[in-house]
């Protein structure tokens, strides 16, 4: 998709290629990971037969993400990748009543049950968007308001729903329960809870808003913020004393909470208008932050989880890859904030979609290099 923005790529349309893209991020890679980790999580609570069950899940659900990947390619929204995409949400409910019925079995004292089963509550919410989306389009009447609001609506609870409080789920799995950390934990939960729903808000600023909704908007970002602060605070004593934490992995780690930080500060941010306008306004700015969440956040997250539980092979050279991939990051997130800052001033960047071409092979490499020496191991 990079090559195709800096290069000729004519047999290939580029908005069926971001299409592809981002479906296949959220139910290939980051749903299907998360699934199997949860019922990896699971497994310690419960019999293996039902456990064997999701096997059978984890496959129909990567064989549709990649159905889709390839219908989207080819034809962008039609027929296939629309049903691709509509079998995909059916297989994700699927799972979250499977799931909801067996976690019946995880002890209450479990400081990621809540986590988890909220997650896919907000998962489940998430489709409504989709299927305005898809009324929308069957009646042939789009108000663009309600398109924006429908697809804003999708993202945020994959975003801030589903994939947050399914990793923070997973994240705290890693902390020995502490009494401080147990009644903190709770607290954080019960605010990210509640703020979850209002802080869609935040992705609708553009409407012209109730001034009591906008208020709305302004207390779930410093709900967010605080619940974030009281969260990680808590968790940071633990964390030192986790033998299983490497010093290399803490520094992954800090670079996510700092990752995590940065975007509740510019979620804060957009509530004022005029960084709310800039922020909608400009393209590069958008995409900037989904980067962060996706990649810097959720995927950067995922790949330190898995190398945390000797999921994927402990070794210098994957421990080298890792650090490319973090590298790859750090350069894709920086070179899209400064197109969305010069964009401010109408100002290009030049070179810039070939150096989001090199950084992307950066990624890629980084991928390639964990895949081929865990292969390698196996």
């Amino acid at each position: 998709m990079r090559y195709k923005i800096a290069f000729e790529l004519p047999f290939l349309a580029q908005k069926n290629l971001q299409h592809a893209h981002s479906h296949f991020a959220f139910s290939g890679w980051v749903t299907q990971l998360l699934m199997v980790l949860m019922v990896r999580y699971l497994s310690q609570y419960t019999s293996e037969t039902k456990i064997k069950k999701y096997n059978h899940l984890f496959w129909v659900n990567i064989i549709v993400a990649y159905s889709m990947l390839i219908s989207f390619v080819i034809q962008g929204y039609g027929f296939v990748s629309i049903l691709f995409s509509t079998l995909s949400i059916f297989v994700f409910v699927w799972f979250a009543l499977w799931f909801y019925q067996d976690a019946k079995e995880i002890p209450s004292h479990s400081l990621s049950k809540k986590w988890f089963l909220l997650s896919l509550f907000f998962g489940v919410l998430s489709s409504l968007g989709t299927f305005a989306l898809a009324y929308m389009m069957a009646t042939k009447n789009v108000p663009q308001d309600w398109y924006l609001s429908s697809i804003y609506f999708y993202l945020h609870f994959q975003y801030n729903g589903w994939f947050w409080f399914a990793c923070t789920g997973l994240f705290v799995s890693l902390l020995q329960p502490t009494l401080k950390l147990t009644r903190d934990n709770t607290f954080a939960y019960r605010l990210f809870a509640w703020s979850c729903l209002p802080a869609y808000l935040l992705s609708v600023l553009w409407m012209q808003l109730p001034v009591w909704v906008y208020g709305l908007a302004v207390l779930a970002a410093l709900v967010q913020v605080y619940a974030w602060w009281k969260l990680a605070w808590a968790s940071l004593a633990v964390f030192k004393t986790n033998p299983t934490i490497t010093p290399f992995l803490k520094i992954v780690f800090q670079g996510i909470a700092f990752c995590v930080t940065l975007k509740l500060l510019l979620q804060l941010g957009s509530v004022f208008p005029v960084v709310s306008q800039l922020a909608f306004g400009f393209r590069p700015i958008v995409i900037a932050y989904m980067h962060l969440v996706l990649l810097a956040i959720i995927s950067g997250f995922l790949l330190a989880y898995l190398y945390t539980n000797h999921l994927i092979y402990r070794s210098v050279k994957t421990q080298f890859f890792l650090f490319i991939f973090s590298i790859g990051i750090f350069l894709n997130e920086l070179l899209l904030a400064l197109q969305g800052i010069f964009s401010f001033a109408y100002v290009l960047i030049p070179y810039a979609n070939e150096l989001l071409f090199i950084v992307a092979i950066i990624l890629v490499t980084g991928i390639l290099g964990i895949v081929y020496f865990n292969h390698k191991k196996i």
